[in-house]
C-alpha cells in the first residue's frame, strides 16, 4: 500500500464535482509529517530521491529518503543536546540551503515550534520577533550581515535588561572553508551534525495535533506583523496542493520558486510533494537569472514547477523553442493573478496549460484550476475541497453573479484541512477577520456563470475613482500586452477632483526607453483595451519594482513611496 493510501481513503475522482463533494483527508491521532510521513519513507523507499539540490556557483547534491531520515536524526541530537525541547520556538534563516530540510524535520520530531523567516530581517524585525514569539534559537546562513543583525538585536535585549536567545548556530556554505568573523559566540552547526548519531528515540509525549508546529509572520493591513499558526495536521492540508493543483508525479521532481522563510515554500518543497511521493528540487540563487533557471529546468529533466506570475513574465521574453521541455509535466502558477497574454505564450513556447491558484499564510488551496477544469487566463479557478467559500457585499449578503464582493470562508460546517489556528497571541486580531463561523480574506473577488472566480484585488488595493470601483489586475493586464512593457503595478494616489487616480508604475521592455510619447501611447492603449475610466492618468517608468524574495509585486511599497497612507497588503501564498 502507498503512503498516500493511508490519509486517502479515495483517490481518484470522475469530475471536479465528484471531487469537490468526495474528497476526504484521514487525520490520524497526533500526527506527526516527520515520524509519520519521513520516516515512514525511509523504510519503504530508502534509496529513492527525495531531495536534490543544486546552486547558481555549480555545487550539486542529492539525498534519498534515508539519507533524509539519518540527517534529520542527526540534527534532532544536536539541538536536543543543545537544550532544545518539545514547544521551544527555533527561528530557521537558511534561504535555499539543503540543510533546512532535515533541519525543519528535526523540530518536528522533537516538538518544537518552527519559525521559517526571510534572510531580509533588519535588527528591528529581528527584535520585534524575538520579542513576539519569544523565539529561544536562532540558526542561520553563515552570512555576516544576518548574523550581525542577530548580534544587534541581542545587545538591544541585553540594554533591556533582558535575556534573548539560549541558541545561536549558524549553517556553512558549501562554499565557505571557515567560520565567518565574528562568530566565537555561534555554534557551527554542520560539523556537530555529522559527528552525531544517526538514531533518535521517538519522544514519550508526542505533540497533539493542535499543538503549534510553525508560525510564519506575515505583514497585515494595520500594525506589526501577525503570526500565523498551525498546528501539526497543517501537511495534510497540502495534498492537495501537491497533488490536485502542482499536479506532482510519483518519483517525479518538483519546483516550487520560493525562500524557505515564505509559506509559499510549506505549499511546494516539502510536505505534499512527499506525501505524494515527489522528490523536492532546490535551486539555491541569489539572483534570478531566467535563462539559468531554464536550463536547471531542462538539464535536471524537473517533472512538475511552480512559480509566481513574474518568473513566468521573464520566461516568455526567452526562445522557448531552443529549450528541451519533454520531462516537464505540469506547471502552476499563484501569488498574484496572471494575465492571460502570459498564459498564452507560454503554452505556445511549451506546449504546457499553466494553472491558477489562489490562497494565503493563514489557509491552503482556497481556489484552483483543477485538473478537471478548463483554464480560463486570468481566474483562480473553483473552490477547493473543504472550503465553502461565499462573496459577501459590504452589508453581509451574498453577492449575485458577476458582483464583486469579499471572498469568506463559512466553517460553521467544519474548518478546511491546513487552515490556520488563529494568530499566535492575539485573539483579538484573530477575531477581527474571523467571527460568527466567518473567515474574511480580505481579497475582492466576483464569480462567473460557470462558477469560475476572478480575483479583483486587495480590498485595500481597490482604487475607487470618481464614483468607480478599479481592480488593479485588469488595468495590469492591458498595460503588459504593449511590446514596451515588461512589469508593471497599478496604485491609487490621492486625487482631489476624483478621489484617487490610476497610477501606473512601469518597467520597460529592452529597446525602450520613457517618454512623455510612450507615456500617452500607454495610456491610449489601456483606453482601447479596457474602459476609458480605467486607464492610468499618471505613469512613472521605473527600471525595477519592489518585490517579496519570491518575486511578488509589493504594491504596498510603491504606496507608501507615494505617501499614501495605506499600512500593507495581505500576504497571498508567498
Amino acid at each position: 500500500m502507498e503512503l498516500l493510501d493511508t490519509f486517502l481513503p479515495r483517490k481518484e475522482f470522475d469530475s471536479y464535482e465528484d471531487f469537490y463533494n468526495g474528497f476526504s483527508v484521514h487525520v490520524p491521532e497526533r500526527f506527526n509529517f516527520a515520524w509519520d510521513v519521513m520516516d515512514s519513507l525511509a523504510e519503504t523507499k530508502a534509496g529513492e530521491k527525495a531531495l536534490v539540490w543544486c546552486d547558481e556557483k555549480g555545487a550539486e547534491a542529492a539525498f534519498s529518503y534515508g539519507d533524509i531520515k539519518k540527517l534529520s536524526n542527526r540534527a534532532a541530537n544536536v539541538l536536543a543536546s543543545a537544550g532544545i525541547k518539545k514547544g521551544d520556538p527555533v527561528m530557521l534563516i537558511l534561504k535555499r540551503r539543503w540543510e533546512y530540510w532535515p533541519i525543519l524535520l528535526a523540530l518536528h520530531k522533537i516538538g518544537a515550534i518552527a519559525i521559517p523567516a526571510t534572510h531580509l530581517l533588519t535588527t528591528k524585525d529581528i527584535v520585534y520577533r524575538c520579542g513576539a514569539a519569544d523565539i529561544v534559537g536562532i540558526i542561520c546562513v553563515d552570512e555576516e550581515k544576518i548574523m550581525d543583525a542577530v548580534e544587534e538585536a541581542e545587545e538591544k535585549f541585553r540594554a533591556e535588561g533582558k535575556t534573548m536567545l539560549r541558541y545561536k548556530a549558524f549553517v556553512r556554505s558549501v562554499h565557505s572553508a571557515t567560520a565567518p568573523a565574528g562568530a566565537e559566540s555561534w555554534v557551527d552547526f554542520k560539523p556537530l551534525m555529522e559527528k552525531a548519531a544517526e538514531d533518535f528515540a521517538k519522544p514519550a509525549a508526542l505533540p497533539l495535533n493542535d499543538d503549534i508546529m510553525l508560525l510564519y509572520f506575515t505583514s497585515g493591513t494595520t500594525g506589526m506583523p501577525k503570526m500565523v499558526r498551525h498546528n501539526f495536521a497543517y501537511p495534510l492540508g497540502h495534498i492537495i496542493t501537491a497533488k490536485y493543483w502542482q499536479q506532482v508525479i510519483p518519483g517525479g521532481l518538483h519546483i516550487t520558486v520560493a525562500d524557505t522563510g515564505w509559506a509559499k515554500a510549506a505549499w511546494g518543497k516539502i510536505y505534499g510533494q512527499w506525501l505524494c511521493g515527489s522528490a523536492v528540487f532546490v535551486y539555491d540563487y541569489d539572483r534570478f537569472a531566467p535563462q539559468a533557471m531554464l536550463d536547471v529546468i531542462c538539464r535536471h529533466r524537473v517533472t512538475t514547477f511552480c512559480a509566481p506570475p513574474t518568473i513566468y513574465r521573464f520566461f516568455i521574453k526567452e526562445d522557448l523553442k531552443k529549450y528541451d521541455f519533454s520531462a516537464l509535466k505540469h506547471c502552476s502558477v499563484a501569488g498574484e493573478p496572471l494575465e492571460p497574454e502570459i498564459y498564452e505564450r507560454f503554452r505556445e513556447g511549451t506546449g504546457i496549460k499553466l494553472r491558477e491558484c489562489y490562497g494565503q499564510t493563514e489557509l491552503t488551496v482556497v481556489v484552483c484550476t483543477y485538473p478537471w477544469l478548463e483554464p480560463k487566463p486570468g481566474s483562480m479557478g473553483k473552490p477547493s475541497p473543504g472550503y465553502d467559500l461565499d462573496l459577501l457585499r459590504e452589508d453581509g449578503s451574498s453577492c449575485d453573479m458577476g458582483e464583486e464582493g469579499q471572498l469568506v470562508v463559512r466553517t460553521g460546517k467544519r474548518k478546511p484541512w491546513g487552515m490556520f489556528g488563529g494568530y499566535y497571541r492575539d485573539d483579538e486580531l484573530t477575531r477581527s477577520v474571523w467571527h460568527d463561523d466567518i473567515y474574511y480574506t480580505g481579497d475582492m473577488a466576483w464569480r462567473d456563470e460557470d462558477g469560475y472566480l476572478w480575483f479583483v484585488g486587495r480590498a485595500d488595493d481597490v482604487i475607487k475613482s470618481s464614483g468607480y470601483r478599479i481592480g488593479p489586475f485588469e488595468v495590469e493586464s492591458a498595460l503588459v500586452e504593449h511590446p514596451a512593457v515588461l512589469e508593471c503595478a497599478i496604485t491609487g494616489v490621492p486625487d482631489p477632483e476624483r478621489g484617487k487616480a490610476v497610477k501606473a508604475t512601469v518597467v520597460l521592455a529592452k529597446g525602450w526607453s520613457p517618454s512623455e510619447e510612450l507615456k500617452k501611447e500607454l495610456q491610449n492603449h489601456v483606453k482601447k483595451i479596457t474602459a476609458p475610466y480605467k486607464y492610468p492618468r499618471i505613469v512613472e517608468f521605473v527600471t525595477e519594482l519592489p518585490k517579496t524574495i519570491s518575486g511578488k509585486i509589493r504594491r504596498v511599497q510603491i504606496r507608501e513611496a507615494d505617501g499614501v497612507e495605506e499600512a500593507g497588503e495581505k500576504f497571498s501564498a508567498d
